[in-house]
């Protein structure tokens, strides 16, 4: 059996082969193009497997080799390096650590997504992208008319929803002074476009939630509307592969960073690693989820007036995604608790 260790960039991919010795039986640079990696492997991938880091384009190489009959292994990017903490880092060199850790089956694998799931994620991926950059444009004219008037300034607070049918009409027809107003229109403008390809997306969530069970199971917990449900579902993929709650946790990154000395630990920031669409759906059904739900608005309130309400509000969403886990784990819909057994 051989082993092709791929150091994988977005034109062409370094591949070593190493065979059940170690020694390297072929080496060097091919372009992503499906006739040149066949060309390059020959017969030698003929009962080989692969391996290849984790990356934005990684699936495209994974998938091509797939075809060929070679099985492919992700490798976890960072999990990699600390394992192979020493070696420099070039393409070659890189290339032949990968195809050694495969050799002695030291890969620190990842899930593998399936394709239906890579081309639904993709969509909601880019769909919650434009819920993001919505609200940044919604905060822009926020601003923009904080930043007028006085007259302006009452005549914006007068709207409970400044971004309803009448709210948006008001901001069409304000006067503004000077270049103002032109900032105003381009930001409306961009609301606009924004909305309409939010709009053009609806249709494919509403498909996959009637597809996918569990997104039906989170679109029972407080706070998770269809499109977030769908989203944690697709992120989630398989419970199964989650062990233990901490371990979702960890995977979402809605857990604090530690740093202990001697005796003493401090709670600082939450981790930056982790999947931050799974984080952002999460943290985005907070406020709805205390709005509706008692028990968990006086727990984010109780930690509010302790450690401040960011730490509150991740708090939260990491007691939300405890009980997506539970329920996806149980195969059931959430039941609240009732006061009094009623």
């Amino acid at each position: 059996m051989n082993y092709i260790g791929i150091d994988h960039h977005k034109q062409y991919s370094h591949m070593t082969v190493m065979d059940e010795e170690g020694s390297i039986v072929k080496a060097g640079r091919v372009l992503n193009l499906r006739a040149e990696v066949e060309d390059f492997l020959g017969a030698v991938k003929q009962g080989s497997g692969a391996v290849i880091e984790a990356g934005r384009s990684s699936y495209t190489m994974a998938d091509l080799l797939g075809e060929m009959g070679v099985e492919v292994t992700i490798a976890h990017p960072q999990e990699v390096k600390s394992i192979a903490h020493a070696w420099i880092k070039t393409d070659k060199r890189a290339s032949e650590i990968l195809a050694h850790l495969l050799r002695t089956d030291m890969v620190p694998g990842v899930y593998r997504r399936g394709k239906e799931n890579r081309e639904a994620q993709r969509v909601l991926r880019q769909r919650a992208w434009y819920v993001a950059a919505l609200t940044g444009v919604k905060n822009r004219i926020r601003v923009l008319l904080a930043q007028q008037r006085e007259e302006a300034q009452q005549e914006a607070s007068g709207f409970k929803k400044l971004f309803s049918r009448e709210g948006l009409k008001f901001l069409k027809e304000v006067a503004l002074p000077g270049t103002d107003k032109e900032l105003l229109e381009a930001l409306l403008k961009s609301y606009e476009h924004l909305e309409e390809r939010i709009k053009e997306s609806d249709e494919l969530v509403k498909r996959v939630h009637q597809e996918l069970r569990e997104a039906q199971r989170i679109d029972t917990v407080p706070g998770f509307a269809e499109f977030l449900s769908v989203l944690v579902a697709v992120e989630i993929a398989d419970i199964k592969r989650f062990s233990r709650v901490e371990s979702l946790h960890s995977y979402a990154g809605v857990i604090p960073s530690t740093h202990s000395s001697g005796q003493r630990s401090y709670h600082g920031k939450i981790i930056k690693a982790g999947n931050r669409w799974l984080r952002w759906a999460l943290v985005e059904a907070v406020w709805p989820a205390i709005t509706v739900d008692h028990d968990l608005r006086v727990f984010y309130e109780r930690l509010a007036r302790r450690k401040g309400p960011n730490m509150a509000k991740v708090a939260t969403a990491r007691r939300l995604l405890t009980i997506i886990y539970k329920i996806l784990k149980e195969g059931r819909a959430y039941v609240p608790y009732k006061r009094g057994g009623k």
